[in-house]
């Protein structure tokens, strides 16, 4: 049986618990007398943390505060953040992230202590060293905690704010806090890299505080060449690694993603997270939009690797669920682009990744923005991944509203961070007549119907639903690879989790405080759809499913079903940190 990741088990630096190592603990280690007297349990830190928290000026300070004290007190971090998961997932993610990635050059003393261990960064000119990095980085760590998932990045596309150089090392980070927090994975054992290959972004070239290599990136076959160096040597160093790729430009996304999907365990989030998370949201829209599935009109404004992601997996839920053939699944989606609405005799070269959803059926016609697809397309879901500000202004949104009478508007603006949002959840509720229905990629307040006073609650499409469970899913039942059934089987999941409150709300999404419950659920039917498809490679998670099957679900029609009894050890299996110190002090000093 594999073993269950536990609040008891000790952790890996036992004693940085501070103000909680007990009276004669202190004694035993000679430090009495060194450290203040009193002796605190664990939720006296939380509260005074907590505090300094609340009294920092700015979202960016509370992100210094809170990677200080996870890179000091992992123990207290999670406590604080599991505690003030809505509060805090947005300073750690999401907005705040992309705000302290551009300053991440300028804050980076400021983040751990002087040569505390935080990653991994991979200079252009050192791939070759790589071997030599790994062994460092493997000695600088305790033995057992070799990394067991990591996300990867080359900060050529953070967010929506482009190339970002080496300061792009945020995101990473922050996404692997995400997987500890919702998921329950040891977070000694998760790995963030940057790739530093360079930047074209000048900005960073001229700064004189930029930590990076200081040259411009590398061309195709350079990056490609050294980019295999690195994960051979990943894979060979840490066999089993779950590799998540984050944020690579457009053409690099997808070209990692095909090279790379049926060799290694890997993932990318950007094109299948975000895919897997609004389709959750969207199939939960649809049951709600008063409209047939099959009689949707689907409107992309954006058309990168998020983009043209999540389409795809919108094809193949309407393929697999609604039994529509794919090329009518197809002719449900129109994308726009900086030149218009995506055709084939547009008269321009189209990226490979934007031909599938090339319109051939449009004639003369060409609209050249989003105003003019509007009324060409008249679509009954807006999907917004442009990174354009107020992309969806008032006149777009009423426009949505008068042009669905016979259900209701489906608008999704997808972009992050906050200041690369099409619209607000108040604009969208004030410009439709309260009738949208609504999920965005960064968090909005609550809005009260003037009218009724009734409170609404935004949907958010945040991937933090979805891959975190999946980095869990994977290190249990270790498949040979993550496929799109596998992908689309948390989707469904997904969108089962949703309570029957939140359902009779109009939501979209589970709440965020019930996070670490929808994960486990979702991670469950991943696991039995791992072994359904034959990619599960762990005995153990093969026998349990097997012996409790939670339906008649194939690899080529998945329901996202799980059996309670995988759902139980799945849990189990879920890292969280202590409720006293006694959990974490080695044998010889526990009293």
């Amino acid at each position: 049986m594999a073993p269950a990741v536990s609040s008891t088990q000790p952790a890996k630096k036992p004693l940085s618990i501070g103000t909680a190592l007990p009276y004669e603990v202190r004694t035993a280690m000679h430090i009495k007398g060194l450290v203040p007297s009193a002796v605190e349990d664990f939720s006296a830190q939380e509260a005074r943390a907590y505090e300094q928290l609340k009294n920092k000026g700015t979202d960016l300070e509370k992100y210094i505060f809170l990677s200080w004290l996870r890179n000091t007190n992992l123990n207290l971090f999670y406590r604080l953040v599991l505690s003030k998961l809505k509060e805090i997932a947005p300073i750690i993610y999401t907005p705040t992230v992309g705000q302290a990635c551009q300053e991440f050059s300028h804050i980076y003393p400021f983040l751990a202590p002087p040569n505390a261990v935080d990653g991994l960064y991979i200079p252009l000119n050192e791939v070759d060293n790589i071997d030599e990095i790994i062994a460092n980085y493997k000695a600088s760590i305790p033995e057992g905690c070799d990394p067991e998932t990591t996300v990867i990045t080359d900060g050529s596309r953070i967010l929506g704010l482009g190339d970002l150089g080496m300061n792009g090392m945020g995101i990473p980070v922050g996404k692997l806090q995400l997987y500890v927090a919702a998921a329950g994975l040891d977070p000694t054992r998760c790995l963030p890299i940057v790739l530093d290959f360079g930047t074209d972004n000048q900005k960073y070239l001229d700064d004189p505080l930029y930590l990076g290599i200081r040259q411009k990136r590398p061309d195709d076959d350079e990056f490609y060449a050294a980019t295999e160096k690195v994960l051979k040597a990943l894979t060979k160093a840490f066999p089993g690694m779950f590799i998540q790729f984050e944020d690579f430009n457009t053409p690099h996304a997808f070209g990692l993603l095909e090279k790379w999907r049926d060799n290694i365990l890997c993932f990318n989030d950007d094109i299948q997270g975000t895919g897997s998370v609004i389709l959750a949201g969207f199939i939960s829209a649809i049951k709600l939009a008063g409209i047939p599935a099959r009689d949707h009109r689907i409107l992309f404004v954006g058309a990168g690797s998020a983009g043209v992601g999540v389409a795809k997996q919108l094809v193949d839920y309407l393929v697999i669920e609604h039994k529509i053939p794919e090329e009518d699944a197809k002719a449900m989606f129109w994308f726009v682009d900086s030149r218009g609405v995506i055709t084939a005799n547009r008269g321009d070269t189209l990226a490979d990744h934007k031909i599938y959803f090339a319109r051939n059926d449009n004639g003369d016609t060409q609209c050249k923005d989003l105003a003019e697809a509007l009324e060409y397309v008249k679509p009954t879901a807006l999907i917004g991944l442009s990174t354009i500000y107020k992309a969806f202004n008032e006149k777009i949104l009423s426009r949505m509203n008068e042009i669905n009478t016979a259900g209701r508007p489906i608008i999704f603006p997808l972009s992050n961070p906050k200041t690369k949002a099409e619209c607000t959840f108040e604009e969208a509720m004030r410009h439709t007549n309260n009738r949208v229905l609504f999920a965005s990629g960064t968090a909005f307040p609550e809005y009260t119907v003037p009218e009724t006073g009734e409170v609404r609650v935004p949907g958010q499409g945040n991937n933090m639903y979805v891959f975190p469970p999946i980095g869990l899913g994977a290190k249990l039942a270790k498949p040979t690879s993550i496929t799109d059934s596998l992908i689309f089987a948390v989707s469904k999941s997904l969108s089962n989790t949703l309570s029957h409150d939140e359902i009779a709300r109009g939501e979209l999404y589970p709440r965020i405080e019930r996070i670490r419950h929808t994960s486990a659920q979702v991670a469950a039917a991943f696991v039995h759809q791992a072994v359904r498809e034959g990619l599960a490679q762990d005995q153990y998670w093969i026998d349990l499913v097997n012996a409790n099957p939670a339906s008649s679900a194939t690899s080529e029609s998945p329901d996202g079903t799980y059996s309670q009894a995988v759902l139980d050890e799945v849990v189990k299996r879920m890292w969280a940190p202590a409720e006293s110190a006694q959990q974490l002090l080695p044998p010889k000093l526990k009293l």
